[in-house]
């Protein structure tokens, strides 16, 4: 990729810059996805789709998956700023550009956690009976408070998280050994 037509100056005020953020934090956070994936979508996925049209459906995503992580590693050797989304796109359709795909993380951001309320919601429903709006607005607050605290703060919490997820992915296939049946695979 040609970098002549980049703005170097627009770059230069938005180095990437060293943080809290090391590589055992970042491999956290992507570990804490996909638990977060195991926890919440694949027993869905599972009883709407079978194991088979499931398995189609994890592929194919892997693959897409591939293609993103592959695009934004180039993307982000060439166009090397801390805006990611944002800084690739007002590099290539200006700033009105950057402002738009700006404004879609923005909104991808402030519905994630939404969505992410609405499960634990559910699963304190499962636990303790309760939920709705009450359920929700107490852990969204939890999740702001986290981030206005800091991001360091913020990976670090959800390295804690994840580490108590794979403790109980773990004791409960401990638990389950016992359970395992061959025939239920393809059942």
């Amino acid at each position: 990729m040609s970098t002549n037509h980049i703005d170097q100056e627009y770059l230069a005020k938005r180095q990437l810059k060293k943080g809290t953020a090391g590589w055992m934090l970042l491999a956290g956070l992507g570990i804490s996805y996909v638990i977060s994936g195991d926890f919440a979508g694949w027993n869905f996925g599972i009883a709407e789709a079978g194991w088979g049209g499931f398995a189609i459906a994890a592929v194919l995503m892997a693959i897409m998956y591939i293609c993103l992580v592959l695009s934004l590693a180039e993307m982000s050797a060439a166009i090397p700023a801390a805006g990611g989304g944002y800084s690739f796109a007002r590099q290539v359709m200006g700033p009105a550009g950057g402002y738009l795909t700006g404004f879609a993380i923005l909104i991808e951001y402030a519905l994630a956690p939404a969505a992410i309320v609405i499960f634990i919601g559910s699963a304190v429903e499962s636990l303790l009976g309760i939920n709705g709006p009450l359920v929700y607005a107490l852990f969204y607050a939890v999740f702001i408070a986290i981030h206005l605290y800091g991001v360091g703060e913020a990976l670090k919490s959800m390295m804690v998280i994840s580490a108590l997820a794979v403790f109980a992915i773990i004791a409960t296939a401990v638990a389950l050994i016992g359970q395992f049946d061959v025939n239920n695979l393809f059942d």
